[in-house]
């Protein structure tokens, strides 16, 4: 993403103008733009004009309209680990399907500027395009969460950092993770005969090693093993089935004498072991030591340690539920009690709460995550493309891990006994002014 403009005062008012460039900067507009934001982009719109004889013509015209948002709507064809594609029917054939396009990201509204072409108050959608320069401007001003989007999306040299095939016997799917997205580049399942006394072991080999080809052939298609900032290739199973896929990888590159590919290979596969050949595995996958040490300074991978355990690995958070609950708190409502009484070491929340349509619900979050960090706490915003963000959003999208235990149920016997306090102190004051 590229910044183009930005002026916003210390207010919170103002615009920034961004350019996208791939498919991460249109999940970081996404999340940047909410409903009742004034967004100017380039849009392709519709002209009809009547001649005086009476004929009509129409024709495109590509002009810069303004709109106030009334809805956002983000796709992409490579679907995000562990949703409902992942369970969809892969090619049976054994051949590869074609590469994902790009995501889409569209934004609708009534136009508020005036154009020659559109009139105002009219209904339009934006279909926002990469490098087109697209201008926001926040109802509700810039708050210090959506600053920091901007800081991160603005960063340089960002791009898939792992690439991931994670497979079993006859399926395989490729993945790659970038710092806010997990996109499944593509899926392969090729039928392996069971092997049998009849048959024997031939016709197993003959499937597998047409499985074997067939995962080369998108490997080398799907996972960009010569990019620079491509910092491991993981090979993903249960069993022995990712040796015999990285053996056969090397095998290959040396008969097609691809030396770029032997190359990556060598010095940036790691061969993890998982309990299940799917996608949802790659959680499992970035907490397991063998990569640990070599994307640890990754956002997913942070994430994912953050989740599982706290920053200094004393405990972990999964576990701190049934054996140290009182240091484990998640819901909105725990979490904002335990940040009002300054508990919080860690504040684990997904990037979905902040993309309410609800001013005042993002309002909430925000104040939560600046009350957290004024103290010294830790706060990771996960993404919901990510598994380990969809594993928070099963926790209701924000959880914490405290500096010391809280007893849930002291604390809000505390909070009804204050709220009660304080009602009685404003109803003998009602009194007396009656009096």
């Amino acid at each position: 993403m590229k910044l183009v403009n930005r002026h916003i005062d210390k207010h919170g008012a103002g615009h920034v103008t961004l350019r996208p460039e791939d498919d991460e900067d249109m999940w970081h507009l996404y999340n940047l733009i909410q409903v009742g934001d004034s967004v100017r982009a380039p849009a392709l719109r519709r002209v009809n004009t009547v001649s005086s004889t009476g004929s009509t013509d129409s024709y495109r015209v590509r002009l810069n309209l303004t709109l106030q948002v009334g809805r956002v709507d983000f796709s992409s064809s490579a679907a995000p680990a562990g949703s409902a594609a992942d369970t969809a029917p892969a090619d049976q054939s054994g051949s590869s399907a074609p590469p994902p396009t790009s995501a889409a990201l569209h934004i609708s509204g009534r136009v508020t500027s005036e154009n020659p072409h559109v009139k105002m108050g009219a209904f339009h959608t934006l279909d926002v395009e990469a490098n087109r320069d697209v201008r926001i401007e926040k109802a509700d001003g810039w708050d210090s969460v959506a600053v920091s989007r901007v800081e991160e999306a603005i960063i340089p040299g960002r791009g898939a950092e792992v690439g991931a095939v994670v497979c079993g016997e006859g399926m395989a799917a490729f993945c790659l993770l970038s710092q806010h997205m997990t996109l499944v580049a593509n899926r392969i399942t090729v039928p392996i005969p069971r092997k049998s006394a009849a048959s024997g072991a031939s016709q197993h080999e003959k499937g597998m090693s047409k499985f074997y080809a067939t995962l080369y052939e998108s490997f080398i298609r799907h996972i960009p093993y010569a990019n620079v900032g491509l910092r491991a290739i993981v090979i993903a199973s249960p069993g022995w089935v990712r040796d015999g896929v990285v053996t056969y990888l090397l095998e290959e590159a040396g008969k097609r004498g691809d030396k770029i590919l032997q190359k990556a290979l060598k010095e940036k596969v790691v061969k993890v072991h998982v309990s299940s050949p799917h996608v949802h595995s790659l959680v499992e996958v970035l907490k397991s030591p063998e990569i640990a040490s070599q994307l640890k300074e990754t956002k997913f991978a942070r994430e994912g340690i953050v989740l599982d355990k706290k920053a200094n690995g004393t405990k972990r958070f999964f576990k701190m539920l049934g054996t140290d609950e009182m240091r484990a708190w998640y819901g909105p409502d725990h979490v904002c009690l335990a940040a009002d009484r300054g508990a919080i070491g860690s504040l684990l929340i997904s990037d979905d709460l902040f993309r309410s349509s609800d001013p005042t619900t993002r309002k909430r979050y925000v104040e939560v995550v600046e009350a957290v960090q004024q103290k010294g706490g830790e706060v990771v915003i996960f993404s919901s493309m990510h598994e380990s963000g969809q594993q928070l959003n099963q926790l209701t999208g924000i959880a914490a891990i405290l500096t010391f235990p809280l007893d849930v149920e002291v604390v809000e016997a505390e909070e009804r006994e204050a709220k009660e306090e304080e009602d009685r102190l404003k109803a003998t004051q009602l009194e007396g002014q009656t009096d």
